[in-house]
């Protein structure tokens, strides 16, 4: 098997980037069932089962080798009161490859597959209110994310009856994470004394008519990378054919907890304390009538100095970082109809728990090497900063159908709805996971008795979503509209043993 584990590791390295189709994941993960809307889950005709019921596979006719391979193309826009943009035009492919072998004169079933199964990321080059030239230019800041997730291993299936099969999936999970943006925060995460009985964190949300800075918000460009991890995924599933012409799908998904290592972070508030620092010269220049510019500086970097802040050591942090971040479980039932001999359809229902996976992201930041930033944080370098994400529940329903034109040639139409989970308080653009609607419309010809390809095509619906006002991400995100579609092509080959 060393060839299978070869491939699919470069498989893995082709696919580090995706874009969602309903949260972070895939509404499908084959192109023959792609066709008729990802339905699957009481649908018995392919190793892509692995991932959505693994009873099904008892079903099978035979021993089966499947290769998928999928192209997204996706499009993204956003809009506030400075930016009016559409993020980068990327193109992801995402791989997948499975076996299952099935034996005539035995109950079981087994096989073994890796897939791409889902992930988002972003890329912007946008202007931030903070973030601007002397001559009062913007300066474009990069925002982008990348979360990417695959699994693959073993599953087996059991048939308890000549109608009835009960199945289990066992995943390695294997997931990165990266991104790039300017990072807001309460100024009162800063717990450091910058004068007696007053911390950093008060001075920076004091009004400045009472010696303050004014933030509601305090900012650092950051940059978080290099992040990865390893998890465990099940899947129990029970699968019932009665005859030729209904079968039933019943799967339960376990909920995924990962914890990204090793990663690495740099946080940099040199233009957060540059504004600062021109607001306090600005202030005692009122206070101090007749003292030049020059002398207001002097002045300023003393007062600096006296709560600890060197300002020659500047305000970039490096950290080690750790993350937490959970995928979550999910129910779904699925059932197929063979309506006349050339007329198959489907339909499958899918609620996933995203409330609970995805209610916030937390940052573990470790060995931070300044100590002006840690004087201010008032730690030695180590915290703790909660994301929030507060995700909503969803519900998926895939509604397919497929048509036997000739004894080699089916065409397939499909319809998916699935809700949308990103509420209007934590929208923002590197996380544009927010689409609803799909169609999708596909293909699959018998070349041969063993080898057939499918084909498929995929559209997801323009879905734009307005932030509220205010945002919990940060204030250049309040009233901001997110907008994201995709368009994917898929392509697999099955070989029939």
């Amino acid at each position: 098997m060393k060839w299978f584990a070869g491939l699919f590791a470069f498989l893995f390295m082709v696919s580090l980037s995706v874009y969602a189709q309903n949260g972070t994941r895939l509404i499908g993960f084959d192109a023959n069932s792609m066709g008729r809307g990802g339905v699957s889950i009481g649908t018995f005709d392919s190793p892509e089962l692995m991932m959505t019921n693994p009873a099904g596979i008892s079903f099978l006719n035979n021993s089966m080798l499947n290769l998928d391979i999928s192209l997204m193309f996706p499009s993204l826009h956003f809009k506030n009161s400075i930016n009016d943009v559409d993020g980068d035009k990327n193109t992801f492919p995402l791989p997948g490859l499975a076996y299952v072998n099935k034996s005539v004169n035995s109950p079981w079933t087994w096989g073994i597959g890796f897939f791409t199964a889902g992930g988002m990321g972003a890329d912007f080059a946008l202007k931030h209110a903070l973030y601007r030239n002397q001559d009062g230019s913007y300066n474009l800041q990069e925002y982008h994310s990348k979360l990417a997730s695959m699994q693959g291993g073993i599953s087996v299936a059991y048939k308890l009856t000549q109608d009835l099969s009960v199945g289990l999936s066992a995943h390695v999970v294997y997931s990165m994470l990266e991104f790039n943006m300017p990072y807001s925060l309460d100024p009162l995460i800063m717990k450091g004394i910058a004068q007696p009985g007053v911390t950093f964190g008060q001075m920076f949300s004091a009004p400045m008519s009472s010696n303050g800075f004014g933030y509601d918000e305090v900012t650092a460009t950051a940059k978080m990378s290099d992040l990865s991890a390893f998890g465990f995924n099940g899947k129990v599933g029970f699968a019932y054919k009665p005859n030729d012409r209904l079968s039933v799908g019943l799967s339960y998904t376990l909920p995924v907890s990962l914890t990204y290592k090793k990663g690495k972070a740099t946080m940099d508030m040199t233009q957060q304390l540059n504004n600062a620092f021109g607001l306090a010269v600005q202030g005692y220049m009122a206070q101090h009538a007749g003292s030049t510019q020059a002398q207001a500086q002097a002045a300023v970097m003393t007062q600096f100095g006296m709560m600890g802040i060197d300002l020659s050591k500047g305000v970039v942090a490096n950290y080690d970082l750790d993350a937490d971040l959970s995928f979550p479980q999910s129910i779904g039932v699925g059932v197929s109809y063979k309506i006349s001999d050339d007329f198959r359809a489907g339909l499958d229902v899918e609620w996933l728990n995203w409330e609970k996976a995805f209610d916030k992201m937390s940052l573990h930041m470790s060995n931070g090497n300044n100590s002006n930033v840690n004087t201010m944080m008032g730690n030695n370098g180590t915290f703790t900063i909660d994301f929030p994400m507060n995700w909503k529940n969803t519900v998926i329903v895939k509604l397919g159908g497929e048509y036997q034109a000739t004894k080699d040639l089916a065409l397939k139409l499909g319809y998916v709805y699935g809700g949308n989970p990103v509420p209007e308080s934590t929208v923002f653009p590197v996380f544009p996971a927010i689409v609803e609607q799909h169609i999708t419309a596909g293909c699959s010809y018998k070349v041969s008795a063993p080898f057939t390809i499918n084909a498929a095509f995929e559209m997801a619906l323009n879905k734009s979503e307005q932030a509220s006002t205010p945002s919990v991400i940060a204030n250049e995100y309040d009233g901001s509209t997110s907008q994201l579609s995709t368009v994917l092509i898929h392509v697999s080959c099955i070989y029939n043993f």
